[in-house]
């Protein structure tokens, strides 16, 4: 099940909500969220407060003055987590890899999966695959990566590689060879990359795949 999440503005009326209820001890009223947030009208804060209480971040009570409950958790079934769907793997820019500032702030999207899923790995993040370069890994155009933020991979691994020097970012199996790192592809048509030790950087590896449903 995937999620649209947050929009840059809910995001902002979420951390006010949150910094004024703990330096407050009470929620803000609208008229406090419109001039905190800098946003142009008061139904533009009702319509983001309407999402934000859709998506389950936080509880109105109409009948109460500032009646903004801040809940807690989300709404997620028990065993699962929320993956951040970071954008795609595709050639000509690096991945946005969260840190722990941007983790919340750089997805797209969220793909609900289970706990199990992920094999206890922390700092999780999805991909979308562009294109078939692993298509006989049964990885195809369209499905979802769920990468481990790694910065180094064994011989062997699915990674995520940006290649310095051509500005490029591919999904390969990687393999240290003397004085070189060979990028497989997992596909009969497609020929491996050479390329030296010091032009890749190592943004993720691969821990499963969500299928695209054709």
């Amino acid at each position: 099940m995937v999620h649209n999440v947050l929009s840059p503005k809910q995001k902002r009326i979420l951390r006010f909500i949150k910094t004024f209820l703990e330096s407050r001890g009470y929620p803000p009223s609208i008229r406090d969220i419109l001039s905190g947030c800098e946003i142009s009208s008061t139904s533009v804060v009702t319509y983001n407060l309407a999402k934000l209480e859709a998506a389950g971040y936080i509880r109105r009570h109409a009948d109460i003055s500032r009646g903004i409950e801040l809940l807690a958790n989300r709404h997620r079934h028990r065993g699962t987590i929320f993956i951040p769907i970071i954008g795609e793997i595709a050639a000509g820019e690096p991945i946005p890899v969260p840190n722990s500032e941007t983790w919340n702030t750089v997805a797209s999207e969220e793909l609900e999966v289970t706990e199990e899923l992920i094999q206890g790995k922390q700092e999780v993040y999805g991909l979308r695959v562009k294109g078939n370069s692993m298509i006989d890994a049964l990885i195809k155009d369209g499905d979802i990566v769920l990468m481990e933020n790694v910065s180094n991979a064994e011989n062997g691994d699915m990674v995520a590689a940006w290649l310095k020097e051509e500005k490029e970012v591919t999904l390969k199996r990687l393999f240290k060879e003397p004085g070189r790192i060979r990028l497989e592809p997992a596909n009969s048509q497609m020929q491996p990359i050479y390329t030296s030790p010091d032009n890749i950087e190592v943004q993720g590896r691969v821990i499963t795949v969500i299928r695209k449903l054709d």
